[in-house]
């Protein structure tokens, strides 16, 4: 029972080591800089626009 602890306390170090590491990066390389848009993201309205490729002539057509 005891040696189980051997092995799965060294894993976990190494694996909180490898998520602190994770984590540095991405602070560092600027990925959580905007704090800003995703509190206003539901804000804006989302335009879309018409799909012109999937028209036909048939389509066209109906329309006048």
């Amino acid at each position: 029972m005891m040696s189980v602890l051997y092995i799965l306390i060294p894993a976990c170090l190494c694996m909180s080591a490898l998520f602190l590491a994770a984590f540095l990066w991405s602070v560092r390389s600027g990925q959580y800089e905007d704090d800003y848009t995703p509190a206003v993201r539901i804000l804006f309205d989302n335009i879309e626009k018409p799909n012109s490729t999937n028209k036909t002539k048939a389509d066209d057509s109906r329309k006048v």
